[in-house]
């Protein structure tokens, strides 16, 4: 899948409008092969981001889990020392 949709579910505080709609153009973005469609293909492209943020919204209310909510920060923290450790020269 693609890297750049984040994991949303089980955060504290809860994903934002802004973040299920992001991570929806990424899916359709990844699905269609556009980064940005022609003026033919707006409508049905716009449409398809806005129905996988519904159903993706959905999703989201209908899961529950018995594990604490993770920390935004905390998890944005160990992301970086993982990359930092990745990409670190020798």
């Amino acid at each position: 899948m693609c890297r750049n949709i984040k994991t949303l579910f089980n955060f504290e505080p809860p994903a934002t409008e802004e973040e299920i709609r992001a991570a929806s153009l990424q899916f359709v973005r990844k699905l269609s092969g556009f980064n940005k469609p022609s003026r033919a293909n707006e409508a049905a492209f716009d449409k398809a981001v806005e129905d996988v943020a519904a159903v993706a919204r959905v999703l989201m209310q209908s899961l529950t889990t018995t594990a604490e909510p993770r920390d935004r920060d905390i998890e944005a923290e160990k992301a970086k020392e993982r990359s930092r450790q990745r990409f670190q020269r020798d």
